[in-house]
């Protein structure tokens, strides 16, 4: 293929996109750097798959316009660091292709090093070893290779792109400590060869297909690692206003987050902002934002939180694999609460397990029955907490 057309540039993101998806777990589970939360292959696919939405069923025949339709999905979408950057390679792709109806080898090389140069723009303090340097290595390996080349197709630029960027990828632990320390190479990396080698599966005529990942399970190197500390993953768009428009320096208010975190992706598209930091105080960076203009969305996720739950959720997976039998006891304790706050509260007065249920939310017999049998005890007591309970108790 000597040029790529709108229609084949949809179909090329869709095996991209169904490619990510399908491996986004074993992406998570490479998640290491800068926290290990266990979600840059989740992050990833769900900016990506925001994306997506918008291009799928738009009629143009334009790849600028398209492109340009995609990155700004991609922003508004784009969820944690991972998804940030990966918004940022593509929006550098969108301004290098901004003009053409169709691409051919030099500019679809040179799209992909403008989304480096975009990318390390955006972020505060760019780390080598991560997703940015196999973006960076690729890219420029590409760009020099085909403008030395005679008249290569869109495939054979693919081709070599991957190929580097593969070689970057394994580069990684080298260039990052903590990745050589766990023995993996970096998840947003890993994410980025998942969406280029699935491009590469449409232009070899086996477009990836979404697959059933419901049977799918993962080991997460990153629930045993220790961190020293870990805040809160905050993320939030500023639609600025009127008058922000006309003063607001991204600079400046680079500065005064970083002042409050790290982790620094700032991004400005027009009339939106956004941003994302790993802070120990998330309404400082929401006060600073908010001087700007309304809050389009927001979202703060406490990654301690997200670390224990991984390693709470290996250590389930090992004991239902080995069937450790819990230890003998003569009573035994089961209630019925809904909320995760008070199963916490239930959990602390030692109730040695909590059924999900309540008002308009009854467990079955069943329920009771299942937890009954996982649990080692002579006399169990059951505190149904509802009068609709009480007989399936």
């Amino acid at each position: 293929m000597k040029t790529l057309n709108a229609t084949n540039f949809v179909d090329m993101i869709e095996s991209g996109v169904n490619n990510l998806s399908n491996n986004h777990r074993e992406i998570d589970a490479l998640n290491v750097f800068p926290v290990p939360d266990g979600d840059t292959g989740t992050n990833m696919n769900l900016t990506f798959t925001t994306g997506f939405k918008d291009i799928k069923n738009r009629p143009s025949k334009h790849v600028g316009q398209l492109s340009k339709l995609f990155s700004k999905g991609l922003l508004m979408g784009a969820r944690g660091n991972s998804g940030v950057i990966l918004s940022q390679i593509f929006r550098g792709f969108s301004q290098a292709v901004a003009d053409y109806e169709e691409i051919d080898a030099l500019q679809f090389a040179t799209a992909f090093d403008s989304g480096k140069k975009v990318a390390y723009k955006a972020v505060m303090r760019p780390v080598e070893g991560t997703i940015l340097t196999v973006l960076r290595l690729s890219s420029e390996a590409t760009l020099k290779y085909v403008q030395q080349a005679d008249e290569l197709s869109i495939e054979d630029t693919l081709n070599y792109l991957i190929d580097q960027a593969q070689i970057a990828l394994e580069k990684t632990p080298d260039l990052l400590p903590v990745l050589k320390e766990v023995g993996v190479v970096d998840s947003g990396g890993a994410g980025l060869v998942a969406i280029l080698k699935g491009f590469q599966s449409f232009f070899d005529g086996r477009p990836i297909k979404l697959l059933d990942q419901s049977h799918m399970q993962q080991t997460n190197v990153q629930a045993q690692f220790e961190h020293e500390e870990f805040g809160y993953c905050t993320e939030f768009i500023v639609r600025l206003n009127e008058k922000s428009l006309d003063y607001f320096n991204e600079n400046s208010f680079r500065l005064e987050l970083e002042a409050l975190g790290d982790s620094l992706v700032v991004v400005r598209d027009e009339d939106i902002v956004k941003v994302h930091v790993h802070t120990l105080t998330p309404g400082d960076a929401l006060n600073l934002g908010q001087r700007y203009g309304e809050f389009a969305k927001l979202k703060i996720e406490n990654m301690a939180e997200q670390h224990d739950a991984l390693a709470h959720s290996v250590e389930e997976l090992d004991t239902a694999t080995l069937k450790v039998e819990k230890p003998f006891k003569e009573f035994a304790l089961i209630s019925v609460c809904a909320g995760d706050g008070l199963a916490e509260y239930f959990k602390e007065l030692r109730v040695d397990h909590v059924v999900a249920g309540g008002q308009t939310m009854n467990p079955s017999t069943e329920d009771f029955v299942e937890v009954i049998n996982s649990l080692n005890a002579k006399n169990i007591i059951i505190l149904p907490n509802n009068s609709n309970i009480i007989l399936a108790a």
